[in-house]
C-alpha cells in the first residue's frame, strides 16, 4: 500500500491541486483535506500548501493556525506525523507554534516570484533525506512576507541544533542568515518559502529537485 499524503485546503489556498500532483507524481497517494474538518483521513504525512488563506487577514497564516484541521495536525505532528508548510503553508506552521521564527514582509516590500537555487543544509529530517547536504536545488519562489526573522536566541538555538534546512543562495527576500526553511526539534516538521511543489516535471520546470521532498517522506514513513 502507497503512503497517504494528505493536502490541507484552506479558503484562500493556491497551490493545493499543484500539491497533490507533486504527491501522486512522487509515488504517493494524495488525499484531499479541508480546513473545516478535523478528521485527517489516516494520512501518513500532510502537506499545508501556498496560498493566501483566509485572505491573509491579520497576519498571513495567523487565522488558518486556529482552523480545525490544524487541531488534528498539530497534535499528530506532536507526535511525529511528518508536516511539511509550503509558502503560506510555512507561514501557518510559525503561527501554530509547531515551527520558530516569523516571515514578514520582504526586504524593500516588493512581491518577488523568481526560480532560485536553495542550499539543503540538513539531510537529517523527513523531508530532506534524498538530498545530499551542501545540495544545491532549483524551485520556483512566489511570495510578498517571506523575509525569515527571528530573535537572536532563536537564531543561535536553529544553527547550534542544526534546525536550518535549506538556505538561499541569493536572498531576495532578505531573510535573517538567508534562511529559506527550518525545521522542528524532532526534525519531522518542515516549512520552506520556495515551492518544490511547482518542480516535478521536466515539462513545466524549473527542474524536478522538489520530488526530492516527496522521496524523502515517502523513505520516513516507510522506515518509522
Amino acid at each position: 500500500m502507497s503512503a497517504r499524503i494528505g493536502v490541507v485546503t484552506f479558503p484562500g489556498t493556491l497551490d493545493d491541486v499543484d500539491a497533490a500532483r507533486a504527491v501522486r507524481l512522487g509515488g504517493a497517494e494524495a488525499v484531499s483535506l479541508w480546513h473545516a474538518d478535523t478528521d485527517l483521513k489516516d494520512v501518513d504525512a500532510v502537506i499545508i500548501p501556498g496560498g493566501f488563506s483566509y485572505g491573509d487577514y491579520l497576519r498571513s497564516g495567523a487565522i488558518s493556525a486556529l482552523a480545525p484541521v490544524m487541531t488534528s495536525v498539530i497534535d499528530k505532528a506532536n507526535q511525529g506525523m511528518p508536516v511539511l508548510g509550503i509558502c503560506n503553508g510555512f507561514q501557518i506552521l510559525t503561527e501554530a507554534g509547531l515551527l520558530p521564527g516569523a516571515l514578514t514582509r520582504n526586504q524593500g516590500l516588493h512581491f518577488h516570484c523568481v526560480d532560485t537555487y536553495l542550499t539543503v543544509e540538513n539531510t537529517d529530517t523527513a523531508w530532506t533525506s534524498a538530498f545530499e547536504k551542501g545540495q544545491k536545488i532549483f524551485i520556483p519562489a512566489k511570495h510578498g512576507e517571506g523575509r525569515f526573522q527571528a530573535d537572536k536566541f532563536t537564531l543561535e538555538m536553529l544553527e547550534e541544533e542544526r534546525r536550518v534546512v535549506f538556505r538561499y543562495t541569493d536572498n531576495f527576500n532578505g531573510s535573517m542568515g538567508d534562511i529559506a526553511g527550518v525545521t522542528s526539534k524532532n526534525r519531522r516538521v518542515v516549512g520552506l518559502m520556495p515551492h518544490p511543489e511547482h518542480a516535478v516535471e521536466d515539462l513545466t520546470g524549473p527542474s524536478t529537485d522538489g520530488l526530492g521532498l516527496i522521496a524523502s517522506a515517502i523513505d520516513s514513513i516507510v522506515t518509522a
